[in-house]
């Protein structure tokens, strides 16, 4: 006990490396200690908050010997606030971070090395942010509602007036919900707000544990007129969400991807890529890459509701988008009828549990778009004998699981990885999106 009070203590060291994520590791004995916002090179002042097995993570209190790299972050409550981890250090160096981490991954895990590594994908880095969850909480100490993403070491929520990531309008807005919120008579019963920023809306959905009363919603619905965004309500799941203001249908969600005449329309708390800007370079780059011809016919595995799979309409014979929630299904299919799209068909299908034996994988398909959650796309790799394209092209959100499926992709099924690079989708933060291309 009296050894673990010490380590509560503050602790000086100089940081020898960092992760993949951009925590500093301190050269101390014993367990490892994670130092976040802590560069390599730097002697820091630090004290641990969180005790692991392995290792310790802690909060860096002072940097006493400053690395180059090091730059002043822009965001006052940087540090603090957990939404981004790596405003420290400038965005190319933040780029850095992130291909060495595919790098090491694909190495490490995949044991592939690409013939060519592409040239990151970037965009703005600021106010590009246009899906976001806020959290909400009645703090009676502060004697206000407190809106914003939660502490980095804590799980209470930063104490926040704005943020530089969201998109205009909202990142300007943090300081005004949480006035707007306090004035409502279930201030302590609002929990989230969703945020939906799309090519001709703002939407806000309010989660509300018991029903607003006739003066919260008038307060509500005036918020909607002062800042022209549309106001939702959520009592319980998603189905439950119900327009409040306007209270006239306004139509749908939307963005476009002008590049190949398409609108996608989207449910204020469904998915969309966070970052429209580089949504939209990210789409360009597969298609080109897949590079479909007019004879082809293109497989869209974790389709979503269209993203990819409706550009590629417009090259290819033929597109079917295969995903697993009907909703989702549904969703695409309706974008295709609405941009007139003929030659594109969605079907529900549980991507983790495939065997073989599926009529669709033994279609004759020429090419394969794979873009899988977090847990990556194995159980389709692992069949990719049986759908038989030429090229795979895959858009990732974890390097270590596309490194594990790039693996079976060249180690086991003979494909070759011709080129692979990341995609800066969430500047400012470790997570790490990238695209890899396979040939057969």
């Amino acid at each position: 006990m009296g050894r673990r009070q010490r380590r509560r203590e503050p602790e000086t060291a100089r940081i020898v490396s960092a992760t993949h994520d951009g925590r500093g590791i301190a050269a101390t004995e014993g367990k490892k200690v994670f130092v976040a916002g802590a560069l390599p090179g730097e002697e820091v002042r630090y004290q641990r908050r969180k005790f692991r097995r392995n290792y310790d993570e802690a909060e860096l209190l002072e940097v006493i010997d400053p690395s180059p790299e090091r730059i002043e972050a822009r965001c006052e409550f940087y540090g603090r606030c957990g939404g981004c981890s790596l405003q420290h250090v400038s965005d190319t160096q933040q780029r850095s971070i992130k291909e060495q981490a595919l790098r090491d991954n694909f190495e490490r895990i995949g044991r592939v090395t690409p013939a060519a590594w592409l040239d990151p994908l970037t965009g703005p880095a600021w106010n590009y942010r246009r899906r976001a969850r806020l959290a909400v909480k009645d703090v009676h100490a502060k004697g206000r509602v407190l809106v914003g993403f939660r502490e980095r070491h804590a799980p209470f929520i930063t104490d926040m007036s704005r943020c530089d990531i969201l998109a205009k309008p909202v990142d300007g807005l943090i300081a005004a919900l949480s006035e707007l919120i306090g004035a409502l008579s279930i201030r302590a019963r609002l929990p989230q707000v969703e945020v939906s920023i799309a090519d001709n809306a703002t939407a806000l959905v309010f989660r509300v544990l018991d029903p607003p009363s006739a003066d919260d919603e008038a307060v509500l619905r005036q918020f909607g007129r002062d800042h022209d965004v549309r106001i939702y309500l959520q009592p319980g799941g998603l189905d439950s969400v119900g327009l409040l203001y306007p209270e006239t249908d306004a139509g749908p969600l939307y963005y476009e991807l002008p590049e190949f005449d398409v609108r996608i329309a989207f449910e204020a708390v469904g998915f969309v890529q966070v970052n429209a800007d580089i949504n939209r370079r990210m789409v360009h780059r597969a298609v080109e890459t897949l590079a479909p011809g007019p004879g082809d016919r293109v497989l869209d595995l974790y389709c979503g509701i269209g993203n990819f799979s409706l550009p590629l309409a417009r090259r290819a014979a033929h597109v079917l988008g295969v995903e697993m929630e009907t909703m989702l299904v549904k969703a695409a299919a309706a974008n295709a009828e609405l941009n007139g799209i003929t030659n594109a068909e969605f079907r529900k299908a549980d991507l983790s549990g495939i065997d073989g034996s599926e009529t669709w994988l033994d279609e004759s398909w020429d090419l394969v778009l794979l873009d899988p959650a977090r847990s990556g796309a194995q159980e389709v790799s692992e069949q990719m004998d049986v759908i038989g394209p030429r090229r795979i092209v895959y858009v990732s959100c974890h390097p270590g699981t596309l490194a594990r499926d790039a693996g079976v992709l060249v180690h086991e099924k003979g494909f070759s990885c011709v080129a692979a690079g990341i995609i800066d989708m969430f500047p400012h933060t470790a997570h790490v999106e990238s695209i890899a291309v396979f040939d057969k």
